[in-house]
């Protein structure tokens, strides 16, 4: 049995997609953060070091990073999720999310929480931010899924870094291809099913 550790408002929540759209029976472990420090919950720690989710167990073996969870379950169960045909554009959005749009988001957090203290950064911060977002919106403009006409993993992973984008950096009506994107990615059956199973794990905690 593959079982998931499920942190609320974390990026393990892809992980749940993932199976769902592979049709993989898993069992989800909830887990949430301290409502003050936001940190995860120390108990984590006795699966990976880190302490950080998504962490996945099957056969004895621990696995950790969401890129490296994806890219291991799509080989072994899923191949049609890594499109042959755009491959290489696959493989990077699949590491964008997390190498480059991320960082900018995480950026925001912080310089936000600063106040009047983060207002020197504030200007750059957002030109970096609006730098990413415009690119993306371009890119995402001449396809109907990131890699083309056909849904890939690479939208899953990419999904949790562009709905942080939309709830805290405001794409708004200017950057219409990405509330399309996101809006599809939150219409598929697998994704729906998949918020039903992470919010019953939380809710037993």
């Amino acid at each position: 049995m593959i079982r998931v550790h499920h942190l609320n408002e974390s990026r393990s929540q892809r992980i749940l997609w993932l199976f769902e759209e592979l049709g993989l029976e898993y069992e989800v472990v909830g887990y949430r953060r301290n409502p003050k420090t936001y940190r995860a919950p120390a108990a984590l720690r006795r699966l990976h070091p880190l302490g950080k989710a998504p962490i996945v167990e099957q056969d004895g073996e621990v696995l950790a990073e969401t890129g490296a969870i994806i890219e291991a379950f799509v080989e072994r169960h899923g191949p049609q999720l890594a499109p042959a045909t755009a491959y290489r554009t696959y493989r990077y959005w699949m590491h964008y999310a997390e190498g480059s749009l991320m960082p900018q988001l995480l950026l925001k957090l912080v310089v936000d929480k600063l106040g009047p203290l983060g207002w020197p950064l504030r200007r750059m911060m957002r030109e970096q931010l609006d730098l990413h977002l415009d690119f993306i919106e371009g890119e995402i403009g001449k396809r109907v899924w990131l890699t083309g006409d056909h849904f890939s993993a690479a939208d899953i992973m990419m999904s949790f870094p562009l709905e942080i984008a939309m709830r805290r950096a405001g794409p708004g009506p200017s950057r219409p291809n990405i509330a399309r994107l996101v809006a599809a990615m939150q219409a598929r059956p697998a994704y729906q099913r998949a918020m039903v199973r992470g919010g019953d794990a939380l809710a037993a905690v």
